[in-house]
């Protein structure tokens, strides 16, 4: 066979220098928290002057979660650009340590909690800030968390940067991660002081409103006037103070700019009474907005709680509670009832049931022993436990997890590159609209200048793009955070949004559709061989493989392998095993393998389905050894509704035809392909691929083990890699990680993401729908500014609740008529 066959290997070569580019460019990367205030529109201010600086590149802030990914020696030169940007905020360390999940992509990052308040829009403009300063590299705010990964020795850079963005915000580094917690706790002086000015300035606003109906136009009419300016001023001072700070740097639109220009308009047209009405209104909306999504974010983080509070320490004398960071290993601990396994290891002694639900989504639980592996983040449900501790706190598998889900908020999905984009053109065009609107008409229809300005201010209040800015992070956010737990780790929202795009599934046969567990079902010797001697040529031959098949052919053998007769070993890549048994030349593999010999093979297994291994002895054909597999429970059901979706179904196996013909047939798969090697795979991927982009037919996934496929899932659209439970390569391996070896977990992640993509659909046609529609009442004088104000907050609170659907969507999973109904209607409306 050809090494350059569909061009699969120089294809794989590009690929493989293209991730090494990628980890030079984004590879020293950490997560920081930005602490302070900021909107939406000061985020993308920061993520556009973040990802154009040198040393940074592409940065994305996580508005949702406020977080953001810097190099490490670009954090203080982040926290300069944000600072400048939206003064207050600060850029906070959230991950001292380098994660084994993100060391591919965010080495060296320390995640930081961002303290203090700040809106979406402050937030993109503090994340592109830091992304375009050197030394942080792309940078990712993840809002609906309020984190950043920052690098360690940029932090102070990325305090400053941020806190000229939004005064007030403060980075703080998280070095354990319960210390996230207390982000709430520091903040509430922050709220509380907001909080009062609202109220401060409502009772003002109703004595004016008093006033004003007994001693207007009378000789103490500036009563009125300094009562309502104080309110004004009184719960004003925050967007005055970040809309002039803006216009001096040189950074004017956003919604700040737009309530601190209509709001004055209505003053200088005596309106007092509805500039403060509207000003407290969007101050009270602000605050419930962040209040709401605050909420949102805990409610979505409580989805993935899964850590392990303490550790049961086992002394010499007795058993201390200590926290899972303190433990090493070797260590020995105990585990009650009821408790949460803290860290992985094995047990020692005792028999318990798991409940490993909050890792795989499995309710079934899994019964545990002596010599057990078990792994941090599942429950002990009845016996008591002692385990030694084989992983540290920071590699445990519940860490990674953890570590993965909050770093998938790095990855912007297009959708979301398309609003921050989209909101930073739609406040400048509102304003040119609002000014046509204030001076042109009244140049040609009736009406006076007052009249024809207030449309305009009118205009100028519905306007701001918070609802899209905000609810469409929160959205991914919440889908991520949701698929964690049923077992389904998907790395960024943009794998998220790949999956609502798939048309193509490749599987991979052995460990995937198959259960992997092999079994000797015929052993068939030649030219005077016997069973039991071809047996143990056999199993001799294959001591040292690490693979199921040679391990299910010791398991027949059942005896020990002398392997001091073992010479000359060597391994064929994808075809099978040379080595030299007491001076006797011995072939175990493939058909191939003994072809390339000029080996003539005399018999066949038949009709009999199964992998054949085939032996030679001294260039002289000694039989072959056939073995069976099982398909797994949940592969027949997966391939069956793919099909029934549209979605094409493919198999690549290195296992021979009749064996992949016989499994086609039985799970109903479109297409197959057998007997290739490694590079075969990737190169038949690479065919399908390409044909799919040639016809526009979405995109392609391949699920594999995440252990043996790791090119294979490299080169596809989405690499899905099932059985990812305690299994750092499959974790490092994919896009997308299924826990448990379930296949129809695939059916899962691909239903979350579509509903997903419809519930931002609808965020984003709901919104755009109401605020155009205001546009259009506003321009013709049927809404005031008061009925605008109020809708904003409306559209802005309505999306951000509709965003959280996605949780009660995965809560209620088990709703199979509502499920269905989504899949089906997003998968034919995508076609």
């Amino acid at each position: 066979m050809e090494k350059d066959k569909f061009g699969a290997v120089n294809n794989l070569k590009h690929k493989e220098k293209q991730c090494l580019e990628d980890q030079e460019g984004y590879g020293e990367r950490l997560k920081y928290r930005i602490e302070g205030d900021f909107c939406p529109n000061c985020s993308a201010k920061m993520e556009r002057a973040l990802s154009t600086t040198p040393g940074i590149g592409e940065t994305a802030i996580n508005y949702a979660t406020k977080t953001v990914y810097l190099p490490p020696s670009m954090s203080n030169q982040a926290q300069r650009i944000m600072e400048t940007i939206e003064p207050g905020v600060k850029l906070v360390l959230a991950e001292p340590k380098k994660s084994a999940v993100s060391a591919k992509s965010l080495a060296g990052r320390v995640k930081c909690r961002i303290e203090g308040e700040f809106c979406p829009s402050c937030s993109a403009k503090m994340e592109r800030s830091l992304s375009s300063t050197p030394g942080f590299g792309e940078t990712t705010i993840n809002y609906a968390a309020k984190t950043v990964l920052l690098p360690p020795e940029m932090i102070q850079e990325a305090q400053r940067i941020m806190e000229n963005i939004e005064h007030g915000v403060k980075l703080v580094a998280v070095e354990n991660p319960k210390d996230q917690n207390s982000n709430q706790k520091s903040e509430g002086s922050t709220v509380g002081g907001k909080l009062m000015r609202i109220i401060v300035a409502g009772i003002l606003l109703a004595i004016g409103l008093i006033y004003s109906s007994q001693w207007h136009d009378t000789s103490w009419e500036f009563i009125e006037y300094a009562v309502f300016l104080s309110a004004y001023g009184l719960v004003g001072y925050d967007v005055l103070r970040t809309a002039f700070r803006n216009i001096l740097r040189g950074s004017v639109f956003d919604e700040n700019f737009l309530m601190v220009l209509a709001t004055i308009g209505a003053i200088s047209i005596h309106q007092l009474s509805e500039a403060v009405g509207v000003m407290l209104f969007y101050s009270v909306g602000e605050y419930i907005q962040a209040r709401a999504v605050d909420r949102s974010r805990q409610s979505i983080e409580a989805l993935m709680d899964i850590r392990p509070d303490y550790a049961n320490i086992i002394n010499q004398l007795d058993v201390v509670k200590v926290d899972p960071e303190d433990v090493q290993i070797g260590q020995c601990i105990l585990i009650r009832p009821g408790e949460k396994v803290p860290l992985d290891g094995e047990v020692l002694n005792g028999n318990s049931f798991l409940d490993t639900s909050a890792l795989t989504g499995e309710s079934v639980p899994r019964r545990v022993g002596t010599g057990d592996t078990v792994l941090a983040g599942t429950i002990n449900q009845s016996g008591v436990l002692t385990v030694r501790v084989t992983r540290e706190f920071a590699d445990s598998s519940v860490q990674k997890i953890l570590d993965l889900v909050e770093n998938a908020g790095a990855r912007k999905a297009n959708t979301e590159k398309f609003i921050t984009t989209f909101a930073r053109y739609y406040t400048p065009l509102v304003v040119i609209v609002a000014l046509v609107i204030a001076f042109l008409p009244p140049l040609i229809f009736d009406g006076s200048l007052n009249q024809w300005l207030y449309r305009a201010l009118t205009i100028l209040v519905i306007s701001c793009p918070c609802a899209l800015v905000v609810s469409i992070p929160l959205g991914y956010f919440g889908g991520i955070g949701g698929a964690s737990k049923q077992g389904i780790l998907v790395k960024g929202a943009n794998f998220l949004e790949a999956l609502t795009k798939v048309r193509t599934v490749v599987f991979d046969k052995t460990g995937t559709l198959t259960q992997g567990v092999f079994e000797v079902v015929q052993i068939n010797p030649a030219h005077g061989f016997s069973e039991n001697e071809l047996l143990e040529i056999a199993a001799t031959a294959e001591v040292h493989s690490c693979h199921p098949i040679a391990q299910s052919i010791r398991d027949k053998y059942g005896k020990n392998v002398d392997s001091s007769i073992i010479r000359d070993y060597q391994e064929i890549g994808g075809k099978g095993i040379q080595v030299n048994l007491s001076g006797e030349t011995v072939l175990v593999g493939k058909a191939a393998l003994l072809e390339e010999e000029g080996i003539e093979i005399i018999d066949e297994p038949g009709d009999r389905t199964g992998t054949t291994v085939y032996l030679a002895v001294n260039d002289r054909y000694a039989g072959y050894i056939l073995i069976s597999d099982k398909l797994k429970a949940g592969a027949f059901a997966a391939v069956q509704t793919l099909n029934k979706l549209g979605v094409k179904t493919v198999m690549l196996t290195g296992d021979h035809e009749s064996v992949a013909k016989s499994v086609s047939e039985e799970l109903g798969i479109a297409e197959f392909h057998a007997d290739l090697l490694p590079e075969d795979k990737v190169a038949w991927l690479e065919k399908l691929i390409e044909e799919s982009k040639r016809h526009d037919k979405g995109k392609v996934a391949f699920v594999g083990d995440g252990i043996n496929d790791a090119p294979v899932l490299t080169q596809a659209d989405i690499g899905v890699a099932m059985g990812g439970l305690g299994s750092d390569a499959a974790i490092e391996a994919a896009d997308v990680v299924i826990m448990e070896d379930q296949p129809e977990k695939l059916l899962s992640a691909i239903s979350i993401a579509r509903y997903t993509k419809v519930i931002i659909w609808e965020n984003i046609i709901f919104a755009m729908a109401i605020k155009l529609g205001f546009i259009v009442l506003g321009a013709f004088g049927a809404a005031n500014m008061w009925e605008a104000v109020f809708a904003d907050v409306g559209v802005a609170l309505l999306a951000i609740l509709n965003a959280t659907r996605v949780r009660n969507y995965l809560t209620n999973h088990t709703d199979k008529t509502k499920r269905k109904q989504y899949t089906e209607f997003s998968g034919n409306s995508a076609k």
